[in-house]
């Protein structure tokens, strides 16, 4: 770490973005290899049969795609303009937020009257590196989920799974590498990671064997979502139980997250018996997981009771639970309440334009998600007051819900009076 530091910020600045354009390249490959329909166009994929040869220069980030572009025919015109410029603002990008991150931008102010200036210990170096690597690694996470999103409608397993499980164990291994606040507990106040208890201090029962089984819990409830599986409740409680769990044996998925879980489970109680920074940090991130998850899924029952119809897919419950598991459920409540502000304006240029009342909602969970991450420090400081409030919290979201219920029956109503029902 000191001979990183001892490099001027300049050459750590350029060296950041040379890589960031090989994290682009791998962007690139995720986008259009993890898709529902695969398609041949990053030079690390298979080539179609019908492309000319390649050659070693196409596999160079960014200055590639102009050679890559003979292959118009093949995959549309213009197909290459958004690769390269994804490269090259994967580049940049990631040099603006390690200068960002770096220079302390992140850790919020304090939060008055509990602390004292003068009294802080600022952020190590280390845990200001944490936090930048696995922000850059979330970041391109979605960035690969939000251009597929866009592209198909849906976000693949292939990304929501092995996400979630690199943020928990990331959350184990660099326990700083969560969101920073100023910790008031034990004095004097400090900076550190954002705890699932924040602003309050962590109990002392959450140690012992009832932190085991919530995190055991969480783990295994999550594993459990994934099986594929059909429910209805058409024909009773018997009928739907039924139909379950033989939708369930019908496929093959069922005894990977069977054992997932057991593989899973044994982890969290082997860091749990470590105690420590590292446990609580671990089960901060699942219960990120769960909230992140557990909300966008209330949100999307809500909204199919409401509308009658799919409101929003089940990709979008992973998403949001992979990004709880990086950065934490009060963030995700964030992310939530700030999503549809972007969606709503992109839903309205589209219906002018095309006529098309759907949305890919994914996308916009990464941009609240992304906001979120570079303007922490402001959020933080405004926001800690309420997420003091504990377990009031989760009341408020409740009547918000219900709210959300009646606003969308309004909606439905008023969508059939005007263009009838489809």
């Amino acid at each position: 770490m000191n001979q990183l530091l001892a490099l001027p910020l300049e050459v750590r600045l350029a060296s950041l973005f040379v890589i960031g354009t090989l994290f682009g390249s791998f962007i690139n490959w995720g986008i259009y290899a993890l898709a529902w329909c695969p398609r041949p166009i990053s030079p690390w994929q298979r080539p179609n049969p019908e492309a000319p040869r390649r050659s070693w220069f196409d596999f160079v980030p960014v200055l590639g795609w102009l050679g890559l572009a003979r292959e118009a025919k093949l995959h549309g015109r213009g197909f290459w303009l958004r690769p390269l410029l994804l490269e090259l603002a994967s580049g940049l990008g990631l040099a603006a937020l390690y200068h960002w991150e770096i220079s302390g931008q992140l850790a919020p102010p304090l939060v008055p009257p509990f602390a004292v200036p003068f009294l802080v210990i600022p952020p190590t170096t280390a845990m200001l590196h944490q936090q930048f690597a696995c922000h850059a690694l979330i970041i391109a996470l979605m960035l690969v989920a939000t251009f597929i999103d866009f592209d198909e409608k849906t976000i693949p397993d292939a990304i929501t799974i092995p996400g979630t499980l690199l943020g928990l164990v990331l959350a184990a291994v660099w326990p700083d590498a969560l969101l920073p606040v100023v910790r008031l507990f034990p004095r004097p106040p400090q900076y550190g990671p954002l705890l699932f208890t924040s602003t309050d201090e962590w109990p002392p029962w959450l140690d012992g064997w009832c932190g085991a089984a919530l995190g055991v819990m969480i783990f295994c409830l999550w594993c459990a979502a994934l099986i594929p599986a059909l429910a209805t409740l058409r024909r009773g409680w018997l009928k739907g139980a039924q139909l379950y769990f033989a939708s369930i044996a019908r496929d093959s998925a069922w005894w990977k997250m069977l054992l997932l879980a057991a593989v899973g489970s044994a982890a969290i109680l082997f860091v749990w018996n470590q105690g420590g920074p590292r446990w609580q940090s671990l089960l901060t991130a699942l219960v990120g997981l769960a909230g992140g998850g557990g909300l966008i899924w209330a949100v999307r029952i809500v909204g199919e009771i409401a509308l009658r119809k799919e409101a929003m897919g089940f990709g979008d419950v992973t998403l949001m639970a992979m990004i709880g598991a990086f950065l934490g459920w009060q963030a995700c409540l964030v992310i939530f309440f700030l999503s549809p502000f972007a969606a709503l304006l992109i839903a309205v240029t589209q219906w002018a334009l095309t006529g098309r009342r759907d949305i890919a909602f994914g996308p916009y969970l990464c941009l609240a998600a992304l906001f979120v991450i570079v303007k922490w420090a402001a959020i933080w400081t405004e926001l800690a007051p309420l997420f003091a409030l504990g377990w009031l919290v989760p009341g408020v979201f409740a009547v918000c819900l219900v709210l959300m219920l009646g606003l969308l029956m309004l909606w439905r109503i008023a969508e059939q009076a005007l263009f009838g029902s489809r």
